[in-house]
């Protein structure tokens, strides 16, 4: 199992959701509101100087899902540029 996490623009949550639709994600775990800053997108922190917020997904999947959401994330970056798109994946182990 792997987690990716996906770190994105508030202004663009339409389309990376339409990611996780389209490979059929359903479970996963949205924190919208985010404060940050990115070398290319700047700051956000909600406020009249720096305005707009992030959202952060964590989606626990396979290997294959995960790689396929990174093909599709790496896509919607090329077409959004600067706009604020970053994924990470992280090695993960269910405790029970």
């Amino acid at each position: 199992m792997q987690m990716v996490m996906i770190v994105y623009n508030e202004a663009i949550d339409m389309e990376v959701m339409e990611i996780l639709e389209n490979f059929a994600m359903k479970n996963y775990t949205k924190i919208t509101g985010v404060y940050g800053r990115g070398t290319t997108s700047g700051t956000h922190a909600g406020n009249d100087v720096w305005p707009g917020l992030n959202n952060i997904l964590y989606v626990a999947c396979d290997e294959e899902q995960a790689k396929q959401m990174l093909a599709a994330i790496r896509e919607l970056r090329k077409k959004l540029g600067r706009e604020g798109l970053k994924a990470f994946v992280i090695p993960l182990e269910e405790l029970t």
